[in-house]
């Protein structure tokens, strides 16, 4: 009964009646040298383990790989990574203003502060220094390239939710949990299984 109820769990594909909004969240390191602004739309519009396409829902998601547990990194996939993501600080990541860590074939850089050791985001792709507007002023930042994304081998972008700044209005990491919008990723056996509700073998909550 214990099986069929998380069967029933996992397959499950649910939109939310309350409506989405799309909103800006500011992130940093613990020591505020890395600094950025995610936009994120929550709750998300469609809640399943595997959504229909990436631009259709946010993507939460916790992964049972040795890399994402000796991390401890709680994944947020963007919609639109190259509109929602923006690196304030340091201006480029690439040349200097991170420590860098790659592992296996090396196309996902799981940048880190050289100060404080925290993870705000990996990615793996092309980046590029943009002016766009941030909270009403123009200014330079570094971003997915948009002319780029997309057209190379890898383009990923994944934020560290724990690297979310506390007390943001629609912001609550607690109700991620008890509202059942994480999805289990088990690429500990490299496979394409995902669930909700419950971490796989290796994983955890």
């Amino acid at each position: 009964m214990a099986t069929e109820a998380v069967e029933s769990l996992t397959s499950s594909l649910s939109t939310t009646t309350i409506s989405s909004a799309r909103r800006p969240y500011t992130g940093s390191c613990h020591c505020g040298h890395t600094k950025y602004i995610t936009y994120l739309t929550l709750p998300p519009p469609i809640i399943s383990a595997k959504p229909p396409s990436p631009s259709s829902t946010i993507r939460i998601r916790k992964c049972n790989c040795s890399t994402c547990q000796k991390m401890s990194y709680f994944h947020v996939r963007l919609m639109d990574e190259v509109n929602d993501f923006v690196l304030l600080s340091p201006l480029n990541p690439t040349d200097g203003g991170l420590s860098d860590y790659t592992c296996f074939k090396g196309a996902i850089h799981w940048y880190f502060c050289s100060k404080c050791g925290v993870r705000c985001f990996a990615f793996g792709g092309e980046g590029v220094v943009r002016e766009v507007e941030v909270e009403g002023n123009v200014q330079k930042v570094w971003t997915a390239d948009p002319e780029k994304w997309g057209k190379g081998k890898v383009a990923y972008l994944s934020v560290n939710a724990a690297t979310l700044d506390n007390n943001q209005e629609g912001l609550d990491l607690n109700e991620w949990t008890e509202k059942g919008w994480i999805s289990y990723i088990d690429w500990k056996n490299n496979t394409d299984d995902a669930r909700l509700g419950k971490p796989h073998e290796g994983g955890m909550y």
